[in-house]
């Protein structure tokens, strides 16, 4: 019988993460083996690199959600337990002031697409589901369906630049335009927001004069293929620890935010 953390992936494109996860597995720098492999594009490469690791793979194409309900909003069904308006109440991907109908129009395909994916993931129980460039915002519909306790998050994310600073699809990107000296990547917690979850560890790298776009990003590529592995063994461990901290301001103003301890390894129980 198959022991060890049950990891679900989910991927856009090519899978050089997914592949650093596989090979960890394989090598037992990680003490788990992925169960399945999900994409949002059927083109994906991330998924050939799943077949050839004999890992059960399936597609959840939200591109045709979002084609449908702009042909017919009417054709693309809910769930039965979905309620818009709470979960317009309780995202944080949009900001307030965003047009309704674009609120609307972004949860509905959504979580149709989340309802679907879901569906699949029911046939691979997991202990863990790490999105490996899944280039889809999660909604709070899917995130409370998988955190079900709010202690122990099953979501993890990695991000190529150093949070808070860049969320968003291009870190990289960012990082280098902005002029910054220092770049790097996270990993970290899904919560409601975008890239905004408890940070699990981050890795940095100098940015030099002559470096360009195309080298920061190999920089960082080279770090995420170390650190998501090591903070996906943190997990298998049970080493990783969700609290909350609050700071008293000096301006009388109280800050509250979720944050990652790591245990000692003895420590873990």
């Amino acid at each position: 019988m198959e022991t060890g953390l049950r990891i679900g992936a989910l991927i856009s494109s090519g899978g050089t993460n997914l592949q650093a996860i596989l090979d960890a597995c394989a090598g037992n720098a990680i003490d788990g083996r992925v169960v399945f492999v999900g994409a949002d594009n059927p083109n994906a490469r991330g998924l050939e690199r799943a077949r050839n690791s004999e890992v059960p793979t399936f597609v959840v194409d939200y591109a045709r959600f979002i084609a449908a309900y702009r042909a017919d909003p009417g054709s693309v069904q809910l769930p039965g337990d979905a309620d818009l308006a709470d979960l317009a109440r309780r995202q944080s991907l949009l900001p307030s002031g965003t047009d309704p109908a674009r609120i609307r129009r972004f949860l509905h395909t959504r979580v149709a697409a989340e309802a679907a994916l879901l569906e699949a993931m029911a046939a691979y129980p997991f202990d863990l589901l790490v999105l490996a460039g899944f280039m889809r915002n999660l909604t709070p519909y899917f995130i409370d369906r998988i955190n079900l306790d709010p202690l122990k998050p099953r979501i993890m994310n990695i991000h190529p630049a150093l949070l808070p600073a860049f969320p968003g699809t291009d870190g990289y990107g960012d990082t280098f335009r902005y002029g910054a000296k220092v770049g790097g990547c996270t990993v970290h917690f899904i919560d409601y927001g975008e890239d905004n979850g408890p940070i699990i560890g981050q890795q940095a790298f100098a940015i030099q004069p002559d470096d360009t776009l195309e080298s920061i990003r190999r920089k960082g590529l080279e770090l995420e293929w170390q650190l998501y592995p090591e903070c996906i063994q943190l997990y298998a461990e049970n080493r990783l620890r969700v609290v909350e901290r609050t700071h008293h301001l000096p301006d009388g103003r109280v800050y509250r935010r979720a944050v990652v301890e790591i245990l000692a390894k003895n420590a873990s129980g």
